[in-house]
């Protein structure tokens, strides 16, 4: 019997979304979940930033049952909403790094999913540059949302990739990155 009880007990979920900058936007996003039985816990709305696609991005945290976290995420896909991530686990902190290389012909792919598999962190945003074609050298903008003390090992797994690919590295300056 404890089991059934717990299994509806309301949990907290992290939503990341990205809105186009017009009038009415962030409520209609914020509808599905009202409608599907969530209950609001923050917004974040980062009115002065926009994501590599010209849209402002926002992270919604909310609580419900287990059961209608899909139901949420489905309902706010069907509305037209770009949800770029989705989960029960939150990530604190947030690295950029920029890629430099043949990225695309070393497979773009799997380079994210090494960096995500060889550390504990999530590829939020992805955003390519080849302006001389797939074939040319291009670059690659990665955005990581990392564990509380794990951007370390997220990036050291973005340079054993990099390593083995023979990519160039950008990193952030460490110095930078709390700042402004």
């Amino acid at each position: 019997m404890s089991d059934d009880a717990s299994a509806g007990e309301p949990r907290a979920h992290t939503v990341r979304l990205e809105l186009v900058d017009e009038p009415g936007e962030l409520l209609r996003a914020l509808e599905p979940i009202a409608d599907n039985g969530g209950n609001l816990l923050s917004v974040f709305h980062e009115r002065g930033s926009l994501t590599p696609r010209g849209r402002i991005p926002v992270e919604v945290d909310l609580e419900c049952p287990p059961d209608r976290f899909d139901a949420i995420v489905s309902g706010l896909r069907e509305a037209g909403v770009n949800v770029m991530q989705a989960g029960a686990e939150r990530y604190s902190e947030e690295v950029t790094v920029l890629l430099v290389g043949h990225v695309v012909e070393t497979d773009l792919s799997e380079t994210l999913s090494s960096i995500e598999s060889s550390a504990d962190a999530s590829v939020v945003d992805v955003s390519l540059s080849a302006p001389g074609g797939t074939a040319d050298e291009s670059s690659a903008r990665l955005r990581l949302a990392a564990e509380t003390g794990a951007t370390g090992e997220a990036l050291t797994a973005i340079r054993d990739v990099a390593d083995r690919k023979d990519l160039r590295v950008v990193e952030p300056l460490a110095e930078l990155e709390g700042s402004a």
